[in-house]
């Protein structure tokens, strides 16, 4: 099957080259779409016009470009206006879509599980309702293809009291899903988990890292997005203490909104963790825009005071040999795929956990070994001996574990 050829186009508002950083990623997700790039083209504007994005005088430079490269359409670096949408797609009378449609069809391609799925039609759907003026001609120049994949078009432009009972239907969905999660957190608490959540910028490894760490199965491509369902697993740390790691959905420079909100339940696990790893891909040049990008969201997800261990990714191809996140308590330089390093971040992994922890030393009686066991699951144990009153242990244990022993055990001896 051919693959759809797009001619990328962005504004210049102040830092050129930050513009085209930004284009080299969004052919990249094109490429992650199925498509590719035939050429692009920017303009220096204060802002984006707000009638047809570029000036008149552009739009006719980019109806050449487009007959030049025989191109199947346009995908443009920022979201557009229903009016800018309408006014480009009448214009050029090819396919025209942008930034948020091109990262909404990704996730519809590689959402798997029925709540990924349901997060992805409901972005989708919320974008598509305040856009129905523009979109329609916009993505029927052709039928099919990329920007089209999710709820059916025609469908769309023909019935928006459908729009809104559909997304009513998946809200409702995604509350209930949200109540089972909350559940699980509540299980989590009172069992009183240590779950570590792996953050990231796409395609920085946290896929690869969360099967280098635990032995998952996760799918790992060399592609944005190429997994969005969260994962846990459960890795158990040398001393004997089980930790779940949680992945979360990669972060992205202009990450829609629309996704923000629909995967919010999702990003929020995050807020729940003890700890957050977070994984930089040392190898790309752009990592400290990606580091800021996903530090932002995170604010605006709410997420602070969290303890943070920064996993720099790829070292060993690497170019840059200095490696700093003024935001990290610790930092660390790996190799998820070739497995370097991972002894040095579990360790930063542990070290952090005892900071957090009390150490203490207990004498449980014979009759409570169910407690002590909880011990070696949840603390980290320095020390155990079987003594004639009961099991000795010296571990670094989680404060609320600390009293209970306090309140529970020993005051039995």
């Amino acid at each position: 099957m051919e693959k759809e050829r797009f001619i990328l186009i962005g504004i210049i508002t102040s830092d050129e080259q930050e513009t085209m950083t930004s284009l080299d990623e969004l052919s990249r997700l094109l490429d992650t779409a199925g498509g590719e790039e035939c050429g692009r083209l920017t303009q220096r504007l204060p802002h984006p016009d707000v009638k047809s994005y570029f000036g008149s005088g552009k739009v006719e430079e980019l109806r050449m470009h487009i007959d030049a490269n025989e191109a199947d359409g346009v995908v443009c670096d920022d979201e557009l206006s229903p009016t800018q949408l309408h006014a480009l797609s009448t214009e050029l009378g090819v396919k025209v879509i942008d930034r948020t449609i091109l990262i909404l069809d990704i996730f519809a391609a590689h959402a798997t599980t029925k709540e990924g799925k349901i997060q992805v039609e409901l972005a989708q759907l919320k974008y598509r309702a305040s856009h129905l003026s523009g979109i329609g001609k916009a993505l029927s120049r052709q039928g099919g293809g990329i920007g089209t994949r999710g709820p059916g078009e025609t469908k769309l432009e023909t019935d928006r009291r459908t729009i809104r009972h559909r997304m009513g239907q998946l809200s409702r969905q995604i509350r209930e899903i949200e109540s089972v999660r909350e559940t699980g957190r509540k299980r989590r608490v009172r069992n009183r988990s240590v779950v570590i959540a792996i953050v990231g910028y796409t395609n920085a490894g946290k896929s690869t890292l969360l099967n280098a760490l635990t032995g998952a199965e996760v799918l790992a491509e060399d592609k944005l997005f190429a997994t969005l369902d969260p994962t846990t697993r459960a890795l158990t740390l040398p001393d004997g203490m089980q930790v779940l790691m949680t992945d979360t959905v990669g972060f992205i420079h202009k990450l829609p909104h629309q996704l923000i909100e629909a995967f919010r339940s999702t990003l929020e696990e995050a807020g729940y963790a003890d700890i957050i790893l977070h994984v930089i891909d040392a190898s790309d040049s752009e990592q400290d825009m990606h580091r800021k990008v996903v530090y932002k969201t995170l604010s605006e997800l709410g997420i602070s005071g969290k303890p943070i261990i920064t996993a720099y990714n790829k070292c060993d191809i690497a170019v840059d040999e200095i490696f700093r996140d003024p935001n990290a308590s610790k930092t660390v330089q790996i190799s998820a795929k070739s497995k370097d390093g991972l002894d040095r971040l579990v360790k930063a992994i542990s070290d952090t956990l005892k900071e957090r922890q009390t150490l203490l030393k207990m004498q449980i009686p014979y009759a409570e070994s169910a407690f002590a066991g909880r011990v070696r699951q949840m603390g980290q144990v320095i020390e155990e001996e079987y003594r004639e009153g009961g099991i000795f242990l010296q571990a670094y244990v989680p404060p609320d574990l600390a009293m209970e022993y306090r309140m529970r055990i020993s005051g039995r001896e």
